[in-house]
């Protein structure tokens, strides 16, 4: 593969239908659109922000042809395709590039959390990276798995051919830390975190998964370019009026507060899939207060 794991990417959101909830691939296509118009480096599929948890697997498929339609060949198109079995993960991981993504994210099991040695990891992780067609990145999010990818098991299948990176959600600098011991030119880190996104570049992290980006495009985008341009004063700027919209409507709020920040930016969000809830309208009002006092030009 030519291309470089590296850049901003939006993990898209999935847009439903209030009537009914079903699956409202148009809406979902004008955002995959104005997500790759605003310059962002490749769209994630299925991830958490896409409430792919909710998703069931013809859904997924549509939403991969809609994205890899739309997306050129230079930018990324990457499938999360994790799942509680690995025969699973494997169905979805094999589907998503006979669709023609570039690359898998694969969050890690995590109901049987317990279960969830690092010796089960591994013999999970392995298996789908041996058996995947395209190339497979690690996602580690604990918010959500309630552990964290052990650090020592990530530089072992950092090594892997078919391995090219990780995600990392935590938001927590020292677990970050520990995955960049495993950079390499073949394994890239990707930070899941807004808040901390000029930190992971600086420590060596190639880019950020962020659900931010997708209403605050240019804020992100300002913090890549002015770091590898070297101007760090100019990123940390960025990086302060990030900050906020990434702790309070995507870290507090999480996929309902992003669904209105889109919404008030101009793109889709609407309903939540059941049983999540929409924002309640006190709510909504600190995502504008929040838009408004963050995205407006000094």
């Amino acid at each position: 593969m030519t291309k470089q794991l590296q850049g901003v990417f939006a993990p898209v959101v999935s847009t439903f239908y209030a009537d009914g909830g079903e699956l409202d691939v148009a809406s979902y296509a004008a955002n995959v659109r104005a997500h790759l118009n605003a310059g962002l480096h490749g769209i994630v599929v299925a991830g958490s922000t896409g409430e792919a948890a909710l998703l069931d697997f013809d859904e997924r498929a549509a939403l991969v042809d809609a994205t890899r339609e739309l997306t050129p060949r230079d930018k990324w198109v990457i499938v999360g395709t994790g799942a509680e079995s690995t025969r699973t993960c494997l169905k979805q991981t094999k589907d998503a590039a006979k669709r023609g993504a570039d690359a898998v994210l694969v969050v890690a099991p995590h109901y049987y959390s317990n279960a969830m040695t690092e010796a089960a990891l591994r013999q999970h992780y392995r298996r789908v990276a041996d058996e995947s067609p395209i190339p497979v990145i690690l996602y580690s999010i604990p918010k959500y798995m309630h552990f964290s990818l052990p650090e020592t098991l990530v530089a072992e299948l950092a090594q892997h051919q078919n391995v090219i990176g990780i995600k990392d959600s935590s938001g927590n600098k020292d677990i970050l830390a520990g995955f960049l011991k495993a950079k390499s030119p073949s394994f890239s880190v990707l930070v899941g975190n807004a808040q901390i996104f000029h930190h992971a570049l600086m420590n060596g992290a190639t880019g950020g998964i962020l659900a931010a980006a997708m209403f605050a495009p240019a804020l992100a985008l300002e913090i890549y370019d002015d770091h590898r341009k070297g101007d760090m004063a100019g990123a940390d700027a960025a990086q302060a009026k990030l900050h906020p919209l990434g702790a309070k409507i995507v870290g507090e709020m999480g996929v309902p507060g992003v669904k209105v920040a889109l919404e008030r930016v101009g793109l889709c969000g609407g309903p939540m899939r059941l049983p999540l809830q929409s924002l309640d309208d006190k709510q909504a009002v600190v995502v504008d207060e929040l838009l408004r006092s963050e995205l407006v030009p000094a």
